[in-house]
C-alpha cells in the first residue's frame, strides 16, 4: 500500500503545507501543496494565536483542496531561539555479556535522563555512536558480545509554552501532529549527501526570522542551534537605508538585491519613492548592495562564533551548505566562504515529481525535508512517538534496530 505523507513547515514568512504519497519505497510524488503567507509568527516563535492558527488552516486546506485528501496528521517543523541542545552520555552494564534490544533501550533511557527545567520539553534524541567494552564508532550494538554499553547523545529540548502554543495553533486546523522535527534537520534530509554527513559538514538553513544550524560529522548529529536573525533582518535594513516600506523593501531585495557591494556596477541604478517623496528617486545599486552584505556579513559571523563555541570548527573539511529562502540571495555563497574560510555551496529540493512548479528553490528544503523525513520513518515502520505526560522519561522504539542509527523523538 503506498503511504501518504504531510508535512506542515511553519515558519517567519510563510505556511507550507505538502502532501506527498511514497512511490517504490524510495521516491515522493507531491499531491498537495498549501501556501499561505504567516501571521502571527516572529522569528520562528508564535506570537499571536488566533492570527497563526489561521494561517495554518488556510495552508492545511489549501493542501487538502490540491490533493483531494483530507489532513488528519503532519510532521511540523520548529524553529526559534527557544531550541536548545545539549550533549549526554550514559552507559549500562550488559548481564549475560550479548547486547540485546533491552540493553539498548536502558542506555538510551539514561541518556535522556540528563537535568532539563521543568519549563522545557525533549524534542530530539540523537545518538552518535555507541561504544562496547571501549570500542568506539559501534553503530549497530545489538547481537554484539560486550559487558559495557556506552552512548554518546545529542539531546535538543524547546521551551514548553513555545511548543503548546505551536501545537494547538496546528490542532486548530484539526491536524493532530505526529512529530516535531528541528528545521535544520528536515533540510539536512534533501540538501545533505551520504559523503558530506561522514566527512562533517554544516548545513545551515536561513530563513525569514531565524538561522538554522546543524553539524554532522561521521554521518550523525552532534550540533544544533538556532539564531534568532535571518532573511527578514535584511528587509528592516533596506527599508531603514532608503525609507521604504517593509513590502517595498523586500521586493527591491528580490529584485536588486546583491550580498557583494564590488561585485556590483558602479553606474547600476533603479528608481524607488521613499517616504515623503512624490517623485521616484534613482538608488545606486552598490548602495543597496552596502546595506545587504554588512548584514550577510554578521549573520555568519554569529554562525562561525557558534561553531566556534561548538568545538567542531576544525572537523568540517566538507564546508557548509546553505538553503532556505534567503539563501537564494546572489553573492551570499561568496560572503559565507569568506566568513566562514570554508567550502560553501548552496541546495534546494530536487529529483521532485508531481506538483513541484513552486517547490524548486532553496526556501522550501524544509517543507520537502518533512515529507523525506516522514518516508524514512516509514520505510523503517516506526510510529511516530506522541507526546508523553510532562515527567515521564520512558522512550518508545518501535522497532529499535532498524531506527536507532537516526533520530529518535
Amino acid at each position: 500500500m503506498e503511504e501518504i505523507v504531510v508535512g506542515i513547515d511553519v515558519g517567519t514568512t510563510k505556511i507550507c503545507t505538502l502532501v506527498g504519497r511514497i512511490e517504490d519505497g524510495s521516491s515522493i510524488r507531491i499531491l498537495g501543496v498549501g501556501l499561505e503567507p504567516s501571521e502571527g509568527i516572529k522569528k520562528g516563535t508564535i506570537v499571536d494565536l488566533d492570527a497563526a492558527s489561521q494561517a495554518i488552516v488556510r495552508s492545511v486546506e489549501r493542501a487538502e483542496s490540491t490533493s483531494g485528501l483530507e489532513i488528519t496528521a503532519a510532521l511540523v517543523s520548529m524553529a526559534g531561539a527557544h531550541v536548545s541542545s545539549v550533549n549526554s552520555r550514559a552507559s549500562v552494564g550488559v548481564s549475560n555479556g550479548l547486547i540485546e534490544e533491552y540493553d539498548v533501550l536502558r542506555v538510551l533511557d539514561q541518556a535522556r535522563a540528563v537535568a532539563i527545567p521543568h519549563d522545557r520539553e525533549i524534542v530530539h534524541v540523537i545518538q552518535r555512536g555507541f561504544t562496547v567494552d571501549g570500542q568506539d564508532g559501534i553503530r549497530t550494538p545489538i547481537g554484539m558480545h560486550g559487558y559495557r554499553l556506552e552512548v554518546e547523545a545529542h539531546i535538543i529540548t524547546a521551551a514548553n509554552a513555545t511548543v503548546d502554543n505551536l501545537r494547538k495553533s496546528v490542532e486548530a486546523a484539526g491536524v493532530q501532529i505526529q512529530q516535531f522535527v528541528l528545521n535544520p534537520l528536515a533540510s539536512a534530509e534533501v540538501v545533505l549527501t551520504d559523503q558530506e554527513r561522514e566527512m562533517g559538514v554544516a548545513v545551515c538553513d536561513i530563513g525569514g526570522g531565524t538561522t538554522d544550524l546543524a553539524i554532522y560529522v561521521d554521518g550523525d548529529v552532534w550540533h544544533t542551534m538556532v539564531l534568532a536573525v535571518g532573511g527578514n533582518h535584511i528587509t528592516q535594513d533596506i527599508a531603514h537605508g532608503l525609507r521604504l516600506p517593509v513590502t517595498q523593501a523586500e521586493e527591491i531585495k528580490k529584485e536588486h538585491g546583491y550580498a557583494v557591494r564590488g561585485e556590483v556596477g558602479a553606474d547600476e541604478y533603479f528608481n524607488i519613492r521613499p517616504f515623503g517623496e512624490e517623485l521616484p528617486v534613482q538608488i545606486n545599486r552598490q548602495d543597496l548592495a552596502h546595506i545587504i552584505e554588512a548584514r550577510v556579513e554578521e549573520v555568519f559571523r554569529l554562525t562561525l562564533q557558534e561553531i566556534k563555541r561548538s568545538g567542531y570548527d576544525g572537523l568540517l573539511p566538507a564546508g557548509m551548505v546553505l538553503t532556505g529562502g534567503t539563501s537564494a540571495l546572489p553573492g551570499i555563497r561568496r560572503v559565507a566562504s569568506e566568513v566562514l574560510r570554508l567550502p560553501v555551496r548552496t541546495a534546494k529540493p530536487e529529483n521532485l515529481v508531481g506538483l513541484v512548479d513552486r517547490l524548486n528553490s532553496p526556501a522550501f528544503s524544509t517543507s520537502v525535508g518533512l515529507l523525506r523525513w516522514a518516508m524514512t520513518m516509514h520505510s523503517h515502520e516506526m510510529t511516530p512517538g506522541q507526546r508523553r505526560p510532562k515527567g515521564d522519561k520512558r522512550m518508545d522504539f518501535s522497532n529499535v534496530k532498524k531506527w536507532f542509527d537516526r533520530l529518535l523523538p
